[in-house]
């Protein structure tokens, strides 16, 4: 990679890094999840029977071997906002560029959502989301305490999204390249109202 891909990079990673740092506000949450329902599948569905949700309108994220991302957010239960969260990730491996995206993790129960909330919860390594555009078919999935694609049915031609131990991650990209794009790692800090 030569001197100016490295430093375009860098300067591309900086700028959204420091969007994704900036809290997100209510009404950012809001639009953000207004825009997930819109993706498709029965994401809204599931939005709608979710005990809880967590949604991170703008995650920055960046590198070359070793990358970096973060972003802020609102976290609901029982249709209401009942706290804050941060995330931040580190991650060591094949990657180049930058990117930014939007992310919502749905809690189908209390159980799931209590993991969330309780203290620092992690995304294993080996953790995926289910990238979206708008009027996609969903599929998503959960493993462990962390969360990956897979299990998906088939239901009127599409894909439908389904919960793999109280969780489903859905992500949507709002811009930037990047290769590498788990969602490993990432460790979030709740904070309740």
């Amino acid at each position: 990679m030569n001197t100016y891909t490295k430093l375009f990079t860098v300067v591309a990673a900086s700028l959204m890094f420091s969007i994704a740092w900036a809290d997100a506000t209510p009404e950012d949450c809001a639009q953000t999840t207004a825009m997930f329902r819109s993706t498709g599948g029965n994401v809204a569905d599931m939005i709608d029977k979710a005990y809880g949700y967590a949604v991170l309108p703008v995650i920055g994220k960046g590198g070359f071997v070793v990358g970096g991302g973060g972003g802020s957010g609102c976290v609901y239960a029982g249709g209401k906002q009942t706290g804050t969260v941060k995330m931040g990730q580190l991650s060591i491996g094949f990657q180049a560029g930058g990117q930014a995206f939007s992310q919502i993790i749905l809690f189908e129960n209390k159980a799931a959502f209590d993991l969330f909330t309780d203290g620092q919860f992690e995304f294993g390594a080996d953790a995926s989301a289910v990238a979206l555009t708008a009027g996609a078919q969903a599929q998503a999935g959960t493993k462990g305490a962390g969360v990956s694609a897979g299990g998906s049915d088939q239901r009127s031609g599409g894909q439908a999204a389904s919960y793999a131990r109280g969780m489903a991650v859905f992500t949507v990209a709002k811009g930037g390249l990047m290769y590498e794009a788990s969602i490993g790692g990432q460790k979030f800090d709740y904070a309740p109202l």
